[in-house]
């Protein structure tokens, strides 16, 4: 076998072997990857069972009950559409309120509803640290 043969060799196992690893990573991020969806998605689309996903939208007004286990929080998600009934059980975050963004990370139920493992809640892209925002409202005046 001459070096010029044994060079292509060598490359053609080297690509080959790299394919195999972009496969085999390829298939364990599809198993792991959490697809986002609005509730008008799930009303055309239908319920995506038995997989982990990320269920968004703006939390609707009224819809917030507490469970007296103080732990349990039922909502409801709308895109303005569609709404889906949320069970979270777990501490929530500091900004998730009424008429607020929110993101459940869970799962869909049989029955149309999405139990929430996680909740993430969203502020709005006007955000600011409270100490940058105490400062911005100081007026001071010129002395000449």
């Amino acid at each position: 076998m001459t070096a010029k043969r044994q060079r292509l060799v060598l490359v053609l196992l080297a690509l080959g072997a790299v394919g195999v690893a972009a496969l085999l990573a390829l298939s364990a991020l599809r198993d792991q990857a959490a697809f986002f969806y609005a509730p008008s998605d799930v009303a055309t689309q239908g319920l995506p069972l038995g997989r982990a996903v990320r269920l968004g939208g703006m939390v609707e007004a009224g819809s917030v009950r507490r469970a007296v286990d103080g732990v349990t929080v039922r909502f409801i998600v709308t895109d303005g559409r569609a709404t889906t009934p949320v069970t979270f059980a777990g501490i929530v975050p500091d900004l998730f309120r009424e008429r607020s963004g929110v993101v459940a990370e869970g799962e869909f139920r049989r029955d149309g509803s999405f139990v929430a493992s996680n909740l993430l809640a969203k502020h709005d892209e006007k955000y600011m640290p409270p100490e940058l925002a105490g400062k911005m409202h100081e007026t001071k005046t010129l002395a000449r």
